[in-house]
């Protein structure tokens, strides 16, 4: 898969925020400082880059894959859909989920393979999968999937101690011996064919733990804390982009940011090619309670005491935040924009 100089240079004179960039491999030698700056990307916009992550390999060869299995014909995909139970895992057409209050239609195509089906395989565990997926699973889609887990659940433990919770907390939220919404997703989005094509992705906050994202052009912005204006994160070569979701804003008791982002078509040039991406979400198992870890950390605890209770104690599991936030958006079950609105809340108002 050629590498993100093969495409054209993602234009000048396109409104972008320019993010953190951490360098995994200081991390992973402890380098405090290194530790400090992601600290700040993971508090203050809640996005940062991640560089020297040592997975190019790994994502060049889903890269491909990917670009395979969604390239197949629609008989060959439907087969796999998604199930209409609040699951995301499986194959996802094009104008099955609404972008908007208005109902509008997507144009994105992808397809979820469950972190606990690659662990599992060749046991079934959620869900089926194209016959691309399971001829390259063993050779290509467990080893970027172990990677990845690797990479948030070192990150998981850095966060850990920031939070003065004990060692290894966070990641058994989120561990792989239980079942969880942890999922790899391949996505593809069409060229964009007038200069007022439709966002690809609406307005939302990620629904799990930690999120990684692999794109090659442009399409991801964010809404900065205090700005009104969406901007652009500009792909950078060999460089991922990470983010928090919902459920680390939540046990951290609001200190970790769970900011707000969209997906649009690629500016200028780019948005003449197809656009594809690659998602790693790593998400809490089903059963973890969605409250504030305050008995674990006198930090977090501080922290919720400035906030109303409801906030950090939502009275619902990961699994059923999850299903609730994807059911929200099915085009079958959408009714009016109040009942959007209600049911895909993040851990922010978002103005949809």
């Amino acid at each position: 898969m050629p590498g993100i100089l093969h495409f054209p240079a993602f234009p000048e004179g396109v409104p972008t925020h320019p993010l953190i960039i951490i360098d995994y491999a200081l991390l992973k030698a402890g380098d405090e400082r290194e530790i400090d700056r992601l600290w700040q990307g993971a508090t203050e916009l809640g996005f940062w880059y991640l560089k020297n992550h040592g997975i190019d390999d790994e994502i060049d060869a889903m890269f491909d894959l990917g670009a395979q299995t969604l390239a197949l014909p629609l008989d060959k995909k439907m087969p796999y859909h998604y199930q209409e139970d609040g699951s995301s895992f499986g194959y996802k057409s094009i104008g099955s989920c609404v972008i908007d209050e208005k109902g509008t239609r997507d144009t994105t195509e992808s397809i979820d393979v469950s972190q606990d089906d690659v662990l599992a395989y060749p046991i079934k565990v959620h869900q089926a999968y194209p016959a691309t997926i399971g001829a390259g699973i063993e050779s290509i889609v467990r080893p970027f999937v172990a990677k990845s887990m690797d990479i948030n659940f070192h990150l998981l433990g850095i966060m850990d101690g920031k939070l003065g919770l004990p060692k290894g907390t966070l990641a058994s939220l989120c561990t792989p011996e239980e079942h969880s919404g942890s999922t790899l997703r391949l996505i593809r989005n069409p060229p964009a064919t007038t200069p007022s094509a439709q966002t690809f992705v609406g307005a939302h906050t990620d629904f799990g733990a930690l999120t990684i994202l692999h794109n090659r052009l442009g399409g991801l912005q964010v809404l900065v804390p205090g700005q009104e204006d969406w901007q652009y994160v500009k792909p950078l070569e060999g460089h991922a982009i990470c983010n928090i979701g919902d459920a680390l804003n939540i046990f951290s008791g609001g200190i970790m940011r769970s900011n707000i982002h969209r997906v649009v078509p690629s500016p200028k040039e780019q948005a003449k090619l197809e656009r594809l991406s690659l998602v790693f979400f790593t998400r809490p198992s089903f059963t973890v309670p969605m409250r504030a870890l305050t008995e674990h950390s006198t930090t977090v605890a501080e922290a919720v005491a400035k906030a109303p209770a409801e906030k950090f104690d939502t009275g619902v599991t990961a699994g059923e935040w999850l299903a609730r936030r994807m059911r929200s958006i099915r085009a079958t079950q959408f009714k009016d924009s109040e009942t959007l609105k209600a049911g895909f809340k993040g851990t922010e108002d978002i103005a949809l």
